[in-house]
């Protein structure tokens, strides 16, 4: 007969895939819960002989495989020979010697009275594919949501998450990129006041409750197992998550067997649409929630633009652009292929405001640069593809430097356009891809637009 046990250690260590040694509780009390069967304990990498004598290593956090992302050392702590995995070192180093733990005592169980308090109205479109998105989910099936930027893919996932909290189930919104989850968190706190939600980002400290929904970047579902009854992967389509099979298998891990993955975004992979129409189910919505057409592109050549902008010269057509936009006190995102570029720029830009900012996937302040120019403190940003999706200004202008470079690709593309005119206040807007060169991505994206907008089907 086993113990009593923690709550606290239950709470915390449900679903959870965690280093013993960076476990927030005393050690005593993880030692007697497991010594009392409670938490169950697995080896970091598992390692078994191979062909011609060689190793072949496996990670229990991120189930990585790919033996490159493997180092074998010598072990001051084991006093041998020791592998560690590469690919989720910046999670905490999982080697051989290392002991992941997880509970597996009593389930929390979780409660089944939740207020949803959105008081919107979903449009005709958006009932018809939340309610499909609920009809898979009862039949434990996947299902991708495959609508334009802008309309309204976040509350068309309302109802059915609302219907999963009211059955006592955990669920999780993941997302590959953190931009996205600072814009999600905000909202999914007000449309359910009474639920436990937790956010998990780089920096972000877990939360010692039985979170019930779980906001995470692709990740941190590297430290769950059989946690979640529904996973719902946002922005399905971005990178790293659409090139990382690690992440991939995060989520299947993450969730319980036999328990659904649904996909939600405007530029699935042909990979992705492919096997969803095969092996699940697929909603499409072609237009806005608010009823008014996508932002089509224009074109505007940008000859040597890098040569100028190294030279301290900021290209005419661009200045002209940005001194419009500021006139008219728009806030702005102009995207850049190149970090190195962009930074060499923004002296320029300053010249024209001092409070024009840059922003990049590592920039120590992006989260507060990004607050700011939606409070109106900044009147632009400066950025590379790493606002691409996620975020959600009103009355933004969009242009894009270099948009013949080969990062631009047509799913990026509309993806940069999908950030303009997305409030009913603010329906349109300007999108202009300066470059040096039209390229196939380009004509693409502007023809999907344009196809939508005519009342085309996504396919």
């Amino acid at each position: 007969m086993k113990k009593p046990f923690n709550l606290a250690i239950r709470d915390f260590l449900h679903g959870r895939l965690w280093l013993r040694m960076h476990t927030p509780f005393p050690t005593e009390e993880i030692t007697d819960q497991i010594e009392n069967g409670h938490i169950e304990l697995i080896r970091g990498i598992n390692t078994k002989p191979s062909f011609m004598n060689q190793k072949q290593h496996f990670c229990n956090r991120c189930e990585n495989e790919n033996q490159s992302l493997f180092t074998t050392f010598d072990c001051a702590k084991c006093e041998g020979p020791c592998t560690y995995c590469r690919k989720c070192l910046k999670m905490g180093r999982v080697s051989s010697c290392t002991e992941l733990i997880i509970w597996s005592g009593e389930k929390p169980v979780y409660p089944t009275n939740h207020i949803l308090a959105w008081q919107g109205t979903l449009t005709p479109h958006q009932q018809q594919a939340s309610e499909e998105l609920t009809n898979s989910q009862e039949k434990q099936t996947s299902h991708l949501i495959y609508a334009v930027c802008g309309s309204g893919k976040t509350e068309i996932l309302f109802p059915p998450i609302h219907k999963l909290l009211t059955e006592g189930k955990r669920i999780c919104i993941a997302a590959p990129r953190v931009d996205v989850i600072l814009e999600l968190e905000p909202r999914l706190r007000t449309a359910f006041p009474d639920t436990k939600i937790e956010a998990l980002y780089g920096g972000a400290k877990p939360t010692m409750e039985a979170s019930q929904l779980v906001l995470a970047t692709t990740h941190q579902l590297y430290r769950f197992r059989h946690a979640f009854d529904a996973v719902f992967v946002d922005e399905a389509d971005a990178f790293p998550y659409k090139a990382d099979e690690t992440l991939q298998k995060a989520v299947r891990k993450a969730l319980k067997p036999d328990a659904p993955a649904h996909y939600v975004t405007a530029t699935p992979t042909d990979k992705l649409l492919s096997t969803m129409k095969r092996s699940g189910s697929v909603s499409t919505i072609n237009r806005r929630y608010h009823g008014h057409p996508l932002p089509v592109p224009t074109y505007e050549s940008l000859w040597n633009y890098e040569k100028q902008i190294r030279k301290g010269r900021l290209p005419e057509k661009l200045r002209r652009w940005t001194e419009q936009r500021l006139s008219k006190k728009e806030p702005f995102l102009i995207f850049f292929h190149h970090i190195g570029l962009m930074e060499e720029s923004r002296p320029l830009f300053q010249l024209l405001h001092p409070h024009i900012q840059s922003v990049h996937a590592s920039h120590p302040d992006r989260k507060e640069y990004v607050q700011a120019l939606r409070n109106r403190e900044l009147p632009g940003l400066l950025t590379t593809t790493i606002l691409e999706r996620g975020i959600t200004i009103p009355n933004i202008q969009v242009a894009v430097v270099g948009a013949e470079q080969q990062i631009f690709d047509k799913g990026a593309l509309i993806q940069i356009g999908g950030r303009v005119g997305r409030s009913v206040e603010f329906p349109t807007g300007d999108f202009t891809m300066f470059h040096d060169g039209i390229t196939y991505a380009m004509d693409d994206a502007k023809n999907e637009i344009m196809r939508l907008n005519k009342g085309g089907i996504l396919k």
